[in-house]
């Protein structure tokens, strides 16, 4: 198979660099992603600016933009064929619950929704972990099990985040939903003059307890969380009382 791979904490990190390596065991791998980190991005794109691509390999590329961006030019432009799939990752830390609104690893690979498989995003609860290898290659085990299955999920995107885990403390893959998070904390005051204050983003708020397992209780419980995300934003709503009100 043919994969676009990317990331958001850009084309040299470690984990898209052990992730490649695994991939290519099986499969034709190009690396598009950003030059520099692009965490928290979501899928913003380069839209009032040009972006800047360059070579760095025959199988990798650097893109002065968004982890958005490295999806639409990579699909469109620079691969010059359309592949198989987008892998987004493997994440220096967790996209769990609804943190996934923010998150430009979940960015990159809403990009590839329309291609042959459903893109799938993956990250680690960890900015440091413990097995690289390992993590890249139980993904391999899990795309190439999506590869060999129907999998009826147009327009979803298949996310697994895995806990800090060495391949000896696997205990299994479990699939779950998105957990909701409170409040979150205030933010963080960094300086303030008497015109203006610094601040910094805080904590989400903890997460709530579900009656279905959440993808935050599994990672917590030393699962793998493999959870799908609907991006279909054309479903028929006609039969909604709010929207019966109001369009008549």
């Amino acid at each position: 198979m043919k994969i676009l791979l990317t990331n958001d904490d850009g084309y040299d990190a470690p984990n898209i660099k052990a992730l490649f390596d695994a991939l290519s065991k099986d499969h034709e791998v190009w690396i598009i992603a950003p030059e520099n980190n692009c965490s928290g991005m979501s899928a913003a794109i380069s839209f009032l600016k040009d972006t800047e691509i360059k070579k760095i390999d025959q199988y990798i590329y650097a893109v002065d933009g968004t982890p958005a961006d490295c999806t639409y030019f990579g699909l469109r432009s620079v691969l010059g064929f359309e592949p198989d799939i987008v892998v987004s990752g493997i994440n220096h830390g967790a996209n769990l619950g609804n943190d996934v609104l923010y998150s430009g690893t979940i960015g990159a690979a809403v990009g590839g929704r329309h291609l042959k498989f459903p893109p799938v995003a993956i990250s680690v609860a960890s900015y440091d972990a413990k097995d690289p290898e390992y993590l890249a290659n139980k993904s391999l085990e899990i795309i190439n099990m999506i590869f060999k299955n129907p999998t009826g999920l147009s327009n979803k995107v298949i996310n697994i985040n895995f806990p800090d885990l060495k391949e000896n403390e696997e205990q299994g893959i479990k699939h779950t939903r998105l957990a909701r998070r409170g409040v979150p904390a205030k933010p963080i005051e960094v300086s303030s003059s008497s015109d203006s204050k610094t601040y910094r983003y805080n904590l989400q708020g903890d997460p709530i307890k579900e009656s279905f397992l959440s993808d935050i209780e599994a990672v917590n419980s030393g699962y793998i969380s493999l959870s799908i995300l609907d991006y279909d934003l054309t479903k028929n709503d006609e039969d909604n009382n709010f929207i019966k009100n109001i369009c008549q």
